[in-house]
This record gives structure tokens, sequence and C-alpha cells, in this order.
């Protein structure tokens, strides 16, 4: 691959760093990193700015109101915002997993009416995959979608159920055919979040924050027109949406690493442990881990350029950065001495630190695990055979 920008490349990259310096607040460089849970007013009034300035979906077909760049653009705009640490976009799963899916199984009416929503932040999607007791095993989901007329009736549970509390639809896996098992007799929905039988109850992490949460389904009537692509036929369309999760992760969440390492680098400075050759000689494996991760996504980059359609080495990139975030947080809190035992106001950033080590602790679950993970890059990256 060529890692030069075009000039088209470049002007946008231009232009995109022009358009970040002028929104930020002029103090955004020196600002203390924000503790907990994200302020949903603020991300959905950055969102709003992203779409007015046309930076929210990228790569997504001008007619279903995105920009139809290539997928080039969007790396650009993920290292650009990663290098000032700019907000993210509030729809994360809208704008990488529901929305793509809809874009290619969607009805002309779903895509009326979601697409314009999730790109401006007006639509929060939340995702209803796992459930207790089978968050890797996808195909044994038990969430009954029974068809009465022209609704399907919803019961069931689902966990791990991240933006639910502020979503306004669920992509949401049932199943539709009684008596089915595995990938069979699925049926892939959107539901309105505000539907009477919907219950969501927030789960309170090791964090203190509920950041996750489990949704009841309880007698949901969901309209038949919510059906993305076939009746029976939901596990294809869910292999669309983790394709596009795991597809396009990579860029993200190397951005996200990046930022962090620049904040380590920072409180290596500010606690005078820079000084240490032995903390800088781990600070520069860690740089080593950044890299790797970057022309790792660049690999699969080009075969998404390739093809058009992400694979499995998105599953690569989410491994690799999931237990290189954890060695980062872990050095932060160490640098900081007898300081990392304290946390909130009286501790170093208000306790950054150490909020974000306990939050990392999830980085090897959620997204699939990295006992999942492992399978499928042994299996689909590597051609090993299947160990089940």
């Amino acid at each position: 691959m060529d890692f030069r920008d075009s000039p088209d490349e470049a002007a946008f990259r231009a232009d995109l760093r022009a358009w970040l310096a002028a929104e930020l607040p002029d103090d955004w460089a020196d600002r203390e990193p924000h503790v907990g849970r994200w302020d949903f007013a603020a991300a959905k009034r950055w969102t709003r700015a992203l779409f007015d300035a046309g930076y929210a979906g990228l790569t997504w077909p001008k007619e279903y109101g995105g920009a139809g760049l290539s997928p080039n653009h969007q790396a650009i705009y993920l290292e650009e915002t990663a290098r000032v640490d700019a907000p993210d976009h509030v729809g994360v799963i809208g704008l990488g997993m529901a929305g793509p899916t809809i874009i290619a199984h969607g009805t002309p009416e779903q895509k009326a009416a979601h697409l314009r929503g999730i790109l401006s932040g007006d639509t929060i999607f939340c995702q209803g995959f796992s459930e207790p007791g089978s968050g890797s095993d996808l195909a044994s989901v038990r969430t009954r979608a029974e068809r009465d007329g022209a609704d399907f009736v919803v019961n069931g549970q689902k966990v791990w159920s991240s933006y639910a509390h502020v979503a306004d639809f669920c992509i949401l896996l049932t199943r539709s055919e009684a008596g089915s098992q595995k990938h069979r007799g699925l049926t892939y929905l959107l539901v309105d979040m505000h539907t009477p039988g919907v219950e969501v109850r927030p789960l309170r992490q090791i964090t203190g924050d509920p950041e996750f949460n489990e949704v009841f389904f309880t007698d949901v009537r969901v309209p038949v027109s919510s059906v993305v692509g076939e009746v029976g036929g939901g596990w294809q369309v869910a292999m669309t949406t983790l394709l596009h999760e795991r597809g396009t992760l990579g860029f993200a969440l190397t951005a996200r690493l990046e930022a962090l390492f620049g904040r380590l680098v920072t409180t290596a400075r500010k606690t005078g442990a820079a000084t240490d050759p032995l903390v800088r000689d781990r600070i520069a494996d860690l740089y080593v881990d950044l890299q790797g991760l970057r022309f790792t996504n660049y690999r699969a980059l080009t075969a998404l350029v390739r093809t058009g359609v992400p694979g499995p080495e998105g599953s690569v990139a989410k491994l690799h950065w999931s237990e290189a975030n954890q060695r980062l947080t872990a050095l932060a809190v160490e640098l900081l001495g007898p300081e990392g035992q304290l946390s909130g106001e009286g501790g170093f950033w208000g306790g950054y630190w150490q909020y974000q080590q306990l939050r990392s602790r999830g980085n090897t679950i959620e997204a699939g695990t990295s006992e999942i993970l492992r399978n499928i890059v042994a299996e689909r990256v590597l051609g090993l055979p299947r160990s089940r």
C-alpha cells in the first residue's frame, strides 16, 4: 500500500485540520481529560457540527446523506481527530453497525426513516445481540419473535447493550421460528426503544458507571415492516453488522489508543518518571505496539479498498488493541506511585488513569472476547483447521 496521501486526500486532510482548529476551543489541548461517562448533550452538539460540515458518514453513499468518499478518507479522519483528541460521533453503533447494515439489507422505507438521523445524531441506536449465558455464542439466541398478524411479538432479554439507556432504536436479533437451532430461524428487527414492554436496566461496572445495560422485552409489538432482510434470514444480516463492527473498528481503536498514549507521555513528564530509562523503554515498547497496530490496519484497509467489504483482519486489530490498552493503563497507574491509589478529586487528573485501568478490563470481552477473536484469526486469517 502507498502510505502517501493522494492530492485529493492531502486536500481533505488539510481542510479537516483547519476545521478542527476552528471548532475546538482554544484551550482544548491544555484541558485535563474527562473522567467517567461522556456528556451526552455535548456529544450530540459535536455530532451535529460534524454532520453539518460533512464529516459524518464519510464512506456512506451520497444518496443516503454520506460523502461517498473512500475508506482512505475515513482513515485520515480518524488519524486527524486522534491527533487533537477530538470528541467522537455520538452514534457509534448507528454509524458503524446499524447504518451500514440498513444500507446493505434495508428497504427504501427503512433507509429513509433512519439513515439521515444516524448521521446527524438525532437517532441513537443500541445493539441487541448478546444474551445472558450466550454472549459469544450468537447463534444460541433465545429472544423470541412470534408472528401475530402485521406484527411480531417479542419476548426475551439482551445484555451488555451499550447506549441502550439513551437509544431510540435497537438492532435486535431474535428467534422467529419455533424449534429452530443455531443459525436457522433467526430474524433481524429494528425495534423502537420507546415501545411499551421495553425495559432498560443499567448495569453498574467496576468503574462505578452504568455504561452497559440489560434490556427486557415483554410482549413488545414490532411491525413486520421493521424486519431487515428476510424473515428467518437474520444470521446473514447479523454477519454484515459484525463485519462492519470489527472491520471498521481498527482505525477507531487505534485512534483512541494514540490519544491515550499521548496522555501517558504527558503523565510520565509531569510525574518525573520520564527521566527513568527503564520507564522510557516501556513507553517505547507501547509505541512499537501502536505502530504495529496502525500498519495492521493499513493492511486491512487495503483489502477493504480492493473488495469493498471489511474482512476478518479487523479481529486482529481489536484483539491487539484490547490487550495493548490494558498494558498502557496499567503502566500509567504505576507511574503515579502512591498517588495511584487515589481517585476522584484528590488524584492525578481527578483519578483519570485509575478509571481508565478499571474500564480497560472490559476491552478483552466487548466486541468479541479475546478467545473468540483468536479462533477467528486462526481460522479465517491464518487458514488453520477449525477447532470445533
